[in-house]
């Protein structure tokens, strides 16, 4: 007997995201979905009025449409499409968000603004805020999966070019879009979808997520509108996945759609840096406490760790960017401040002499036996006395994860830094009860407005 052929990817994905329930979803996916939401919105707070923020609102406002949509901790509004973008950035920007490990995707930057923005415009619940949340970042990490590793070795940022498909498929859950129709949205966001690893320690990054968010709702509306792209976008011949990386894995893709879930498995960053770099500054921070190490007698600091860490962060420092994905710095910060929070990849901190000598010291080197996330630190004193850490699981990780305690500790910290106006409690109480709460959303809306 022939077999029936499977379906195409974007039409088996979008079949999940039209029969996907909030009230079906098992408890660890609500509970990572209100904690991604609650960490998203901690990072934005963070760096709601910095420059480069500033500089996108400002630019997107010279043609902005109507006021639909609540900028995160700067009391301004704009068309939904601008608040996504500018939010996405403000979420992204300190390197401080949520990270899903296999794929090494931040899932919420993209998504998140976008169901905030389209649940605010069209007067929706929290619940539904959640529900087309959890699906567009559980779209975006499979796709992630499948493309992975062949996607991110070749150059391209993949929490923008995966971000586009979910933050695509959030908005079109929101929209009550037909299955062919949201098919059709993730397969416009196949054509929609870019980003470069080049641009890490730039804007220019950000602004990639925050046009994912922009182009992922535009996509479902076109779609809306009667658009249409091939069926195969995704994985076809000449599609996505093949056009920007090796033979897609459609098992990763398609495989138990809402019975394993992806999005569970995200995690959080307690150090604004690249996600690599966390078991180094781990590592560093034992060394200092136990054994009282005094930085002005280090004569080395060896790191070593796999191949990921070694490119992502054996790097010149040059800027403040740069610190953040810099095995060096981060060194050289947790050992001379036994910290390594917003103020110690301030431009103030990189460029100190005392940190850059420091930094001079650090030497990474290849272990192909170390697992992704980990590393190893050894320093020599110069007393001749060596003394070596190694991390396999970070701080923050599965293995190692933050609490809602310190997720909120986080969110009440960066909202007296970067929007003292906002109510933190007020946000906090509004995020765990979203779900339960008629009155939830506007709730939110006003108290990080």
């Amino acid at each position: 007997m022939m077999q029936s052929k499977p379906p195409a990817a974007s039409a088996a994905l979008a079949s999940f995201a039209a029969r996907a329930r909030w009230q079906d979803f098992p408890e660890p996916v609500r509970q990572a979905t209100r904690r991604s939401l609650l960490n998203g919105l901690s990072t934005a707070l963070g760096s709601a009025h910095d420059p480069a923020v500033d500089a996108i609102a400002r630019t997107l406002r010279t043609f902005s449409g109507p006021e639909q949509a609540t900028l995160i901790g700067r009391r301004e509004r704009m068309d939904a499409a601008s608040a996504a973008f500018v939010n996405a950035v403000a979420i992204n920007l300190l390197d401080f968000d949520d990270t899903h490990m296999p794929t090494i995707i931040h899932p919420t930057a993209p998504v998140a603004p976008v169901a905030l923005a389209l649940a605010e415009w069209r007067g929706l619940s929290g619940l539904r805020l959640l529900e087309s949340f959890a699906i567009g970042a559980e779209i975006e990490c499979r796709i992630g999966l499948a493309v992975t590793p062949g996607h991110y070795a070749r150059g391209w940022h993949i929490t923008s070019t995966c971000g586009v498909f979910g933050a695509a498929a959030a908005a079109v859950k929101l929209l009550d879009i037909d299955d062919e129709r949201t098919a059709n949205a993730l397969g416009i966001a196949a054509s929609l979808s870019a980003g470069l690893v080049e641009n890490l320690p730039t804007a220019a990054k950000n602004a990639g997520v925050g046009n994912a968010a922009r182009s992922g709702l535009l996509a479902a509306l076109l779609a809306g509108n009667g658009q249409r792209a091939a069926a195969t976008a995704l994985e076809g011949p000449l599609g996505w996945a093949r056009a920007t990386g090796d033979e897609p894995d459609v098992t990763a893709l398609t495989g138990d759609l809402g019975r394993r879930w992806e999005f569970a498995r995200n995690t959080f960053k307690p150090y604004p840096a690249g996600i690599v770099m966390h078991a180094v500054i781990d590592a560093c921070l034992a060394l200092r406490s136990e054994h009282a190490l005094d930085p002005g007698r280090i004569a080395s600091v060896t790191v070593t760790g796999d191949a990921l860490l070694l490119a992502r962060g054996d790097r010149v420092v040059t800027n403040d960017r740069d610190a953040r994905v810099s095995i060096h710095h981060c060194a050289a910060v947790a050992l001379l401040h036994g910290e390594a929070d917003v103020r110690e990849f301030s431009e103030t901190i990189v460029f100190d002499p005392v940190v850059v000598a420091l930094r001079g010291k650090v030497r990474a080197e290849l272990d192909p036996s170390m697992p992704v996330g980990a590393a190893c630190v050894a320093i020599k004193l110069t007393s001749g006395r060596s003394v070596t850490h190694t991390v396999l699981n970070a701080r923050g990780s599965l293995e190692q994860p933050l609490s809602d305690a310190d997720i909120e500790a986080k969110l009440r910290k960066h909202a007296s830094a970067g929007a003292p106006g906002c109510d933190a409690d007020r946000i906090i109480e509004a995020v765990w009860t979203l779900d339960r709460d008629d009155e939830g959303l506007s709730r939110l809306i006003a108290a990080i407005a």
